[in-house]
């Protein structure tokens, strides 16, 4: 015999259907203490939405973080003016350059979101050969203005779209400004090309350089 406690008093059986139906309706709390239980977990079900809500801001906000930390430690490479890095290897050998890919290539950089501005100053160099400081520091910078965004709880697909109508009228405002350049004009070429060893560690050699690589380059031209 089995003696089971309900809210309606107590009872007796000797069934065992009836204890597996006792057992279960003991189990099942009803009336009030229902209610109670449901409320409660209603409750515990909107605290944990509320606490999950915040997860993608925390990865968005890592993730920004993480980018313009590499941002910021070639940022001062940038230029004329940009001075060199020294990074030791693992195995001991000490490089010291300005350029941007040949930084990143060094660093040890682990974040995914990190990773993506060394693969994104890498595609630069086999694209356009130069630029790949510049490209990883306007990347930092336009997140750094999209953080602003995000905390002034602008959606992040309004943003993209914001960057994307940026990107075409930044062509456009480029193109308007543009010169167009003969290669006849030689003195202008060569004006070109020793701007853009400014930066490099040759700069003291400009001069020498500039008329020799616009030689080279005329020549494999004809």
């Amino acid at each position: 015999a089995v003696v089971s406690t309900q809210s309606t008093g107590y009872y007796i059986t000797n069934n065992l259907s009836s204890v597996k139906m006792a057992t279960k309706m003991a189990a099942k709390p009803s009336g009030p203490a229902a209610a109670k239980i449901a409320m409660s977990g209603g409750k515990s079900n909107k605290k944990k939405q509320f606490r999950d809500k915040d997860k993608p801001k925390d990865i968005r906000q890592s993730n920004i973080e993480a980018a313009k930390a590499v941002a910021d430690a070639i940022r001062t490479s940038l230029g004329p003016k940009g001075m060199d890095k020294m990074i030791q290897g693992k195995t001991g050998d000490v490089t010291i350059t300005n350029d941007g890919a040949t930084i990143l290539k060094e660093m040890q950089v682990f974040h995914p979101a990190a990773r993506m501005l060394v693969e994104l100053s890498k595609a630069q160099d086999i694209e356009a050969g130069d630029g790949t400081t510049s490209v990883v520091v306007l990347c930092g910078a336009l997140l750094d203005a999209a953080r602003k965004l995000l905390q002034r709880g602008i959606h992040p697909t309004t943003i993209s779209e914001a960057f994307q109508v940026a990107q075409s009228k930044a062509v456009e405002v480029l193109t308007s400004i543009s010169q167009p350049i003969k290669l006849s004009d030689t003195e202008s070429l060569i004006k070109m090309a020793s701007t853009s060893l400014n930066s490099k560690v040759v700069s003291q050699y400009s001069s020498l350089l500039a008329p020799l690589s616009v030689e080279a380059i005329m020549t494999i031209i004809d």
